[in-house]
């Protein structure tokens, strides 16, 4: 599959979706479960808009329709449905069956991936890029769309800049929508398209000072294109960020752009395939961007060997090895030095410390992922989840038959430097043969004293769970609707499910962007969610992880009691007592002052402590009662 042209891949794929009624489930491997069946997600009403829904612990606050550019509309003898098909390498609407048709041409219009600065929102779409004010959540509003073709258009902000990523052969650079002639037709079908110097496919990157008139002032191309990038800020450099390429599809030809190629790294050393590129940006002179390295973080330093990581012989392959020469996702944590890569068979770990060059330090596989696919860090940095995007994200993953541990997410802890595998997570509802759904992108709620991720499961909906303890990670919230369609599988569902700023935005791929709340449960209090609430980011680009850090304020200390009382950690007397003296501090400062008593015990009771993250929770309320912010 591997060796099919972009073009060929996108109707592979949708020959799975729409015609052959989607891959039976698996036979169920010894050990493993699927889905419940009973659970209240399963079998929920469809539809496009009046879809059913279900939810725990989240509130749904609203749902912005696409701009009307970006909307497929439900025609399918529309010409917008026949210039989408084009714009996907299918020069005849007629080669999809009219009832297929729709879902076919929404993937030029889809939903991708979201980032945030201010009280600003930036919706990646295959078709270009959507931003929001959103000031108020409840009354988040349209400010620009941009259109731009060439998917799947993910993308990153940093000071006045927009980086947005371009993969498929119909972008151009001046981001015309005219695309470009289908490849021809051969006796494989479709192959290549042919060589054009006015492709596009890399990094674009838009200077944002006047945010209703973004303006391209760089277009970095590379050999494959960027399915993904990464944005990197070097603590010790303030002069230039740097852009990390993630490419997954075809090499194009060395006539469209110079030093391109694609062949086996035994025959062609300089082969585009087997490394990641590095843009390096000036600030200062943005349009001088470029790319400054490619490393090779699949080879072998020692022997040169430039393709030595394979998958071990997964599932997905039915045990047979295969080269990983690509990365999906690469998030990096430049205050710890390390980045995590999702690259195609392997996990892996990065020193990111030169951030020109990183270095492979670790790598993982597991015969029970069949694509790495994203990777979170865990707040103090000891801890990475994967994502697995088993049959690629247009397939049904979670049905009562599909085994519980692939398709997942799998948790990894972190001792000097190597990862060692804990658990998996998997989405528990079991979902229709007509839903799209794998593990896909999410981000950390920044509950103090916990490790909370929400995560997007395609149409499997919105999954919050705690990972605390690595080796049992469980679901304390979600949001789910029903299928698009009762009979076919349209590509929809959540793309991306980010928290920011007491909200989880969700980028949802066939109707528009949805906003949340978290709503107390017997998972999570109110002062938890409260204190999560306090933290406030000026910019989040979820791919760049940086440190959360909380006040001394008492919403946190109420947080870190529920948590100690939750566990049993402490006399209930106890607690009483702390909240009491807090209650009594709030808006006091004399008795804030009291509150200073209480520090030294509990600092001997984290001495004592079965559990190292009660010990924690009670180190870090001593911590604020010794100096309260009132």
């Amino acid at each position: 599959m591997k060796k099919l042209s972009f073009v060929a891949l996108i109707v592979f794929a949708f020959a799975i979706a729409a015609n052959a009624q989607l891959p039976s489930a698996p036979k169920m491997p010894a050990g493993m479960k699927g889905a419940d069946t009973k659970d209240p997600r399963a079998n929920l009403k469809p539809g496009l808009f009046d879809a059913g829904e279900a939810a725990f612990g989240i509130k749904h606050i609203s749902l912005l329709k696409k701009p009307e550019a970006f909307d497929m509309g439900v025609d399918p003898s529309a010409p917008k449905v026949g210039d989408a098909l084009k714009a996907l390498g299918i020069p005849d609407p007629r080669m999809i069956p009219e009832k297929e048709r729709l879902a076919f041409a929404g993937l030029a219009f889809a939903n991708s991936d979201i980032a945030f600065q201010g009280n600003k929102l930036f919706l990646g779409n295959f078709y270009g890029i959507n931003i929001y004010d959103i000031s108020t959540p409840s009354k988040t509003k349209l400010l620009t769309s941009l259109i731009c073709p060439g998917g799947q258009g993910d993308v990153s902000v940093h000071g006045n800049l927009m980086f947005m990523s371009v993969e498929m052969p119909n972008g151009r650079l001046d981001c015309g929508t005219e695309g470009f002639p289908p490849a021809p037709m051969g006796p494989m079908g479709m192959g290549m398209p042919a060589a054009n110097k006015d492709r596009f496919r890399g990094v674009r990157i838009f200077d944002i000072s006047d945010i209703q008139k973004p303006k391209q002032v760089a277009a970095v191309q590379s050999c494959r294109g960027s399915h993904t990038h990464t944005l990197l800020v070097d603590p010790k450099d303030k002069e230039n960020v740097y852009v990390y390429i993630s490419g997954t599809s075809f090499v194009r030809p060395g006539e469209e752009l110079e030093g391109c190629s694609g062949g086996p790294p035994d025959k062609d050393p300089n082969t585009a395939l087997f490394r990641i590129e590095v843009i390096k940006v000036p600030l200062a002179n943005p349009e001088n961007a470029k790319i400054v390295s490619t490393p090779r973080i699949f080879g072998d330093e020692k022997t040169g060997k430039i393709n030595v990581l394979d998958d071990g012989g997964s599932h997905s392959n039915a045990g047979r090895k295969e080269e990983t020469n690509q990365c999906h996702d690469i998030t990096v944590y430049p205050e710890i030095g390390l980045a995590a890569g999702a690259c195609a068979g392997n996990g892996i770990l990065l020193d990111i410390r030169d951030p020109v060059n990183p270095k492979r330090i670790d790598a993982v596989n597991d015969p029970n992922y069949a694509y790495w696919h994203s990777a979170s860090f865990s707040n103090d940095g000891k801890k990475v989840v994967f994502t697995d995007e088993w049959g690629g994200g247009m397939g049904p993953r979670c049905r009562e038959n599909d085994p519980d541990k692939w398709g997942a997410n799998a948790v990894f802890t972190l001792d000097n430097n190597k990862l060692k595998f804990q658990n998996y997570y998997k989405l528990p509802a079991a979902q229709t043969d007509q839903e799209n759904c794998v593990a896909h992108n999410g981000s950390l709620v920044p509950v103090p004293g916990r490790d909370i991720k929400v995560q997007a499961w395609y149409q499997g909906g919105i999954s919050v769970k705690d990972f605390t303890d690595p080796a049992k990670p469980f679901e304390i919230a979600y949001f789910d609707r029903g299928p698009i369609d009762a009979n076919v599988l349209v590509m929809g569902g959540s793309w991306s499910a980010y928290w920011y700023n007491g909200h989880i935005y969700s980028s949802e791929i066939a109707r528009g962007l949805d906003v949340f709340e978290l709503t107390p449960t017997k998972f999570l209090t109110q002062n938890e969610i409260d204190a999560a609430n306090s933290v406030r980011f000026d910019v989040l680009n979820v791919q760049h992880q940086e440190r959360i850090k909380w006040t001394n304020d008492l919403t946190v200390a109420k947080a870190y009691l529920d948590q100690l009382e939750r566990s049993n950690a402490l006399p209930a007397a106890r607690i009483a007592a702390m909240r009491q003296a807090i209650g009594k501090a709030e808006g006091s400062t004399a008795e804030a002052a009291r509150l200073n008593g209480l520090a030294g015990a509990l600092t001997k009771d984290a001495l004592r402590a079965k559990n190292p993250k009660d010990a924690h929770r009670m180190r870090e309320l001593a911590e604020i009662f010794r100096n309260p912010a009132v």
